[in-house]
C-alpha cells in the first residue's frame, strides 16, 4: 500500500519541506510538499535523492558497551564532540548536557561561518532592492536561488562574487566579480544600506564575518547543513583554525552524524579514539575505532532551525529498532547500571 508522509529535508539549512514515498513501509522516492511556505512545492535534486543515503548497520549492544567504558576511563579534557548541524534540536540538547556534564569538549563548526542574532528573512531576499551574493548560492542552495531570481526580476540590483565565473548566479548579476571577500566589501563600501542584503554561504576566513556584519546590512549566512542555525544558537562557532587547533588536542573524538574527515584536511588517524554515531557509512566511518549505528532523520522525531531562524518539527517516516542519539546519550551520561547489569550479570 502506498503512503506519503511529510518531513523536512535534511539537505542544507533553507529548511524545505518534502514528502517520503512508502510501499508497504518501503520508501521508494520523494515527492515535493506542495503547500510548504519556504520552498513552494519544489525540490532540489540534493533534497529529492536525500532518501537514498541511509543505509543499514546493524546494532551491537556490545559495542555501546565498549564505548561507555572507553568513556569512564578517558580524560575528559582530551575528549571532543562534533557538535554538528545534521542533528536535531533536541539531540543537540543532548549532546551539549553531556558535554557539560562530563567536561568534554565541543567543537562546532559550519564551514568558517557563525551565527547572527539577527538575519534578513526569505521573504526579505525576494523584495529587496540590492542583493550582494557570496558564493554560487543559486547552484548549492537553488530554493534560495529562487528567492534571488524574483528579486532581479521585482528589480533588484544583483552583486554577485564567486570564484566561478559562469556559474548559476554569476549568469543572472549586474556585476560580477572574483574577488577576495575582503576586497568585495571595501569594493562596494558606498552601495551598502541597511535596507541592502548580503547572502553568503562561503567566506575565505572567520575575519571576514566582522566585516560582513560591518556594512550595516541584513545578513543571510546559508549553512551547509540542516540545522547549523539551531547548532549554534546553542554553542558559539569555531573557526577553521581554532578547530583544527582543538582537534590537535584530542585524544578521544566523538562523532555525532556527521563526515568530519572531509571537513577538514588532518590526520585524524593521530587521535588515538575516533568513535562514530551514525545511520550510514562514510569516510568517516572508515577511519573510527568504533561505530555506533543510530536513527536517521527519517526514523526521528525532532526539529530543525533553518537559515532564517524558523524552528520546524519533523516526525518519523517509518519505524526502527536502533537508538536515538537522546537514548545513546543516556545510556552514556550515567546509566552505570545498565553497563555493569551488560558486563558483569
Amino acid at each position: 500500500m502506498f503512503e506519503i508522509k511529510h518531513t523536512l529535508c535534511p539537505s542544507c539549512s533553507v529548511g524545505c519541506g518534502i514528502n517520503v514515498i512508502l510501499d508497504n513501509e518501503e520508501i521508494v522516492g520523494t515527492f515535493p510538499y506542495k503547500r510548504h511556505p519556504v520552498n513552494e512545492g519544489k525540490n532540489c535534486s540534493n533534497g529529492r535523492s536525500s532518501v537514498e543515503n541511509i543505509g543499514e548497520l546493524p546494532f551491537d549492544s556490545k559495542v555501546l558497551g565498549d564505548v561507555v567504558g572507553k568513556l569512564k576511563s578517558a580524560d575528559s579534557d582530551k575528549v571532543t564532540a562534533v557538535f554538528s548541524g545534521n542533528n536535531s534540536n533536541e539531540d543537540l540538547q543532548a549532546i551539549k548536557s553531556l558535554c557539560e556534564s562530563q567536561g568534554f569538549n565541543i567543537l562546532a563548526y559550519a564551514d568558517n561561518l557563525k551565527n547572527f542574532d539577527s538575519v534578513a528573512s526569505y521573504d526579505d531576499v525576494e523584495n529587496a532592492s540590492k542583493l550582494f551574493v557570496i558564493g554560487n548560492v543559486l547552484y548549492e542552495n537553488p530554493l534560495i536561488g529562487r528567492r534571488i531570481v524574483r528579486a532581479k526580476e521585482n528589480g533588484a540590483k544583483l552583486y554577485v562574487n564567486d570564484d566561478l565565473e559562469g556559474s548559476p548566479t554569476s549568469n543572472i548579476a549586474d556585476e560580477f566579480t572574483s574577488l577576495s571577500v575582503k576586497e568585495f566589501i571595501e569594493n562596494n563600501s558606498g552601495n551598502f544600506d541597511d535596507e541592502s542584503i548580503i547572502l553568503f554561504n562561503s567566506v575565505d576566513s572567520f575575519e571576514d564575518l566582522d566585516l560582513i556584519e560591518g556594512t550595516g546590512s541584513k545578513l543571510l549566512p546559508v549553512y551547509s547543513k540542516s540545522n547549523s542555525k539551531g547548532a549554534l544558537n546553542l554553542v558559539d562557532a569555531a573557526s577553521k583554525d581554532d578547530a583544527l587547533e582543538l582537534l590537535n588536542n584530542t585524544e578521544t573524538l566523538l562523532v555525532f552524524n556527521d563526515d568530519i574527515v572531509n571537513e577538514f584536511d588532518f590526520d585524524f588517524k593521530s587521535i588515538s579514539q575516533v568513535i562514530t554515531f551514525t545511520p550510514s557509512k562514510n569516510d568517516t566511518t572508515e577511519i573510527s575505532d568504533f561505530v555506533i549505528p543510530i536513527k536517521s532523520w527519517l526514523e526521528s522525531d525532532g526539529s530543525f532551525t533553518n537559515a532564517e531562524g524558523l524552528t520546524q518539527e519533523f516526525g518519523s517516516v517509518y519505524e526502527s529498532d536502533k537508538m536515538g542519539i537522546v537514548e545513546i546519550i543516556e545510556k552514556i551520561n550515567g546509566d552505570l547500571e545498565w553497563f555493569y547489569e551488560l558486563y558483569f550479570s
